[in-house]
C-alpha cells in the first residue's frame, strides 16, 4: 500500500474484511479508497449522514470520481425523507459481506459498527403515530420519558439516539437496554476484520474541520442544502446532518452566511468530540491509527 498518511498502521492483508471508524473530517474515506485502489474492495457506506441522495457536499460524500476509481456501497441510496436506523443499515449491509467482493466498511458512525459486530436487538418497527409524537417534543421531555439504564448507554446530547430510546420504550412498553440485552450474534465477529480507528487530536483535527467546511462552501453545499428549501422538515433525518440547520438558516434568512459557517464548524467540531469519546469507550479491542502530522 501506498503511504496513507498514518502513524502506526498495520499491514493490511487482502483477503480480509477492513473496518474503518473515525471522526467527522479525519481522513477515513481516503484510507478506504487507498487500500481498495491497491488490493481492491468494495467500499461500503457507515454514515448515517452520507445515506441520502440529496446530499453530496454538506455530507462529504465521496466525488464522482472517487466513486469512479473504487466500488462504493450504500452512499445515498436514500430519498430525502426516509428513516434510517441502524437496523435498517445491518439489513442493507447483510448480501454486501457475502459476494466476492472483500468488504471495506467506513464511516462514523459507531452505532453501526456495533451492530456488525456486537450484534443488534430485533426491536419491533416503531408505529408511526408514536413517532409523530416523539418528533413534537423536546429533548428534555424525551429524556424524561427513557429509563435510567438506557439514559446510561447513549449520548443524552443526540437526539437521534434520545428519540429512539424514547420511542421504543413508548412503543413497546419495554426498555431500550432491556432490547438490547437480548443481542443476537453478530453478523461479524471483530476477529474476523481488521478494525480501525483513525485517532484524531483535536488540534490536528479542529482546523481540518474548518478547511473542510469552507471547501464544501466553494464547491457548492450552499446551492445543495438551498435547493431542498421547499422540503425542508427538521423531524427528518437528513435534515438533521451537520451544517444543513445552519445553512438552511441562512437560506431562510435567519442568519448571515458568516454566523452560518461559524456555526456548522462549531458544530462539527462538538460531534467531533462525541465521536472521539464514544470510540473510546466502545472501541478499545480495534487498532487505533493515529494522523503522522
Amino acid at each position: 500500500m501506498p503511504a496513507t498518511g498514518f502513524r502506526d498502521l498495520p499491514q493490511i492483508e487482502p483477503d480480509r474484511p477492513v473496518l474503518i471508524a473515525g471522526p467527522t473530517a479525519s481522513g477515513k474515506s481516503a484510507l478506504a479508497l487507498a487500500i481498495a485502489e491497491t488490493q481492491g474492495g468494495a467500499i461500503i457506506n457507515a454514515d448515517a449522514s452520507q445515506v441520502y441522495d440529496c446530499w453530496r457536499l454538506i455530507t462529504a460524500r465521496p466525488s464522482p470520481e472517487e466513486e469512479a476509481r473504487a466500488p462504493h456501497r450504500l452512499y445515498g441510496h436514500l430519498p430525502w425523507n426516509a428513516v434510517y436506523s441502524a437496523g435498517d443499515w445491518l439489513r442493507d449491509v447483510v448480501p454486501l459481506l457475502r459476494g466476492d467482493t472483500r468488504p471495506i466498511i467506513v464511516g462514523g458512525t459507531g452505532l453501526y459498527f456495533s451492530a456488525l459486530t456486537e450484534g443488534l436487538a430485533a426491536i419491533p418497527p416503531v408505529p408511526p403515530e408514536v413517532r409523530a409524537e416523539a418528533d413534537g417534543l423536546d429533548l428534555d421531555s424525551l429524556l424524561a420519558g427513557v429509563d435510567p439504564a438506557t439514559r446510561a448507554g447513549i449520548d443524552t446530547r443526540n437526539r437521534a439516539r434520545v428519540q429512539r430510546a424514547w420511542e421504543v420504550e413508548r412503543a413497546t412498553g419495554r426498555p431500550l437496554a432491556d432490547w438490547q440485552a437480548d443481542t443476537p450474534p453478530p453478523l461479524m465477529a471483530l476477529e474476523s476484520a481488521q478494525a480501525l480507528v483513525l485517532d484524531a487530536p483535536k488540534d490536528w483535527l479542529d482546523p481540518r474541520i474548518a478547511r473542510r467546511f469552507d471547501l464544501m462552501l466553494d464547491q457548492g453545499a450552499l446551492n445543495e442544502v438551498a435547493a431542498m428549501r421547499t422540503r425542508h422538515d427538521p423531524a427528518l433525518p437528513a435534515f438533521r446532518a451537520i451544517g444543513v440547520p445552519e445553512l438552511m438558516d441562512h437560506v431562510t434568512g435567519r442568519i448571515t452566511l458568516t454566523e452560518a459557517r461559524e456555526r456548522a464548524i462549531v458544530a462539527t467540531r462538538q460531534y467531533a468530540k462525541r465521536q472521539r469519546t464514544w470510540f473510546r469507550a466502545r472501541m478499545r479491542r480495534w487498532h487505533w491509527i493515529r494522523p503522522e502530522s
